[in-house]
């Protein structure tokens, strides 16, 4: 039977504490499903931390320091604010200044909608991704997430998963799509990646072809062949993420894709500059199929 990716994420979990070498660190763990049934409903290498909200990453990477595997979990990604001095001053640095790796395992979730508001809605993975010794995920199916666990299990450094909320239902893996005919090239980024079916089905009704290409990591981000081979066939992109437009991963993906293909030209697109609200007209989020596509034929006039 297929596994959704919330279940994934829970039998990894419950395996490396079941093996002695990992513990779950969090705030309100046990609380609301255990974290969308991510976390194993276990006391064991359970570790519930009170309500501090900044004191979480200081234990999390000690724990790794002292040679354990911790799963250090933020119920919403804005707290990665409030717990980034340990991650990008100690974990993210200590293989490069000690010699001695902090693999700390950092679920930040993504939250969208009227229920987040101003302060938890977003992916925040952007601006850790100027740090040095930080490699930087986005998993949406059970297979990515399978992959980036071997990555990380393999290696010595941290590692910070930008996770979204609307992936762990999923049990589909996401694959990317190529066309003789297409006009473009969509890179598509956490949530907006759920979209992919609907962007391809409206802009056919229009006769309208694309490639669409599924980013899971974004640093590194890997200049495949089939990004640079479709860029030189339609000669225009467009990078689409769940975060901030401006000063952002999907900006810096666009630069590097437009750099490697002289003479395209590569966009991208994400939430607007801007605090989002909980009332309708306020919501700030994930850009959907509609105004995607929106986009796409405004580059394609």
């Amino acid at each position: 039977m297929e596994k959704t990716v919330a279940e994934t994420i829970r039998n990894l979990s419950k395996n490396i504490i079941d093996k002695n070498k990992g513990i779950i660190i969090g705030q309100c763990l046990s609380a609301v499903g255990w974290v969308q049934n991510t976390v194993p409903a276990q006391k064991k290498g359970i570790v519930e931390l009170p309500m501090t909200d900044v004191a979480g990453a200081g234990f999390a990477v000690g724990a790794s320091l002292a040679g354990i595997r911790p799963i250090f979990i933020l119920r919403f990604q804005s707290f990665l604010w409030l717990n980034a001095s340990p991650i990008i001053n100690h974990a993210a640095k200590s293989k490069e200044m000690f010699g001695y790796g902090a693999p700390v395992f950092i679920r930040a979730i993504a939250s969208e909608g009227p229920s987040s508001g101003p302060i938890h809605t977003n992916c925040y993975h952007s601006p850790f991704a100027h740090m040095p010794g930080l490699p930087i995920c986005a998993p949406m199916t059970p297979l990515e997430y399978k992959s980036i666990w071997k990555t990380y299990l393999k290696s010595d450094l941290p590692l910070l998963v930008s996770e979204h909320r609307r992936s762990y239902k999923e049990k589909i893996e996401l694959p990317d799509v190529v066309k003789n005919n297409s006009k473009i090239s969509l890179f598509l980024i956490s949530a907006s990646r759920f979209e992919a079916d609907k962007i391809i089905k409206s802009l056919k009704k229009d006769n309208i072809n694309i490639d669409v290409f599924h980013i899971l990591w974004l640093k590194p981000f890997k200049l495949k062949e089939k990004y640079i081979k479709s860029l030189r066939k339609t000669k225009l992109g467009l990078v689409v993420d769940s975060t901030y437009e401006i000063c952002s991963v999907s900006e810096h993906i666009a630069y590097k894709l437009m750099k490697q293909v002289m003479g395209s030209k590569v966009l991208n697109y994400g939430m607007n500059d801007r605090s989002p609200g909980c009332s309708p007209r306020l919501l700030n989020g994930t850009p959907d199929a509609k105004q995607i596509v929106k986009k796409i034929n405004s580059l394609l006039k």
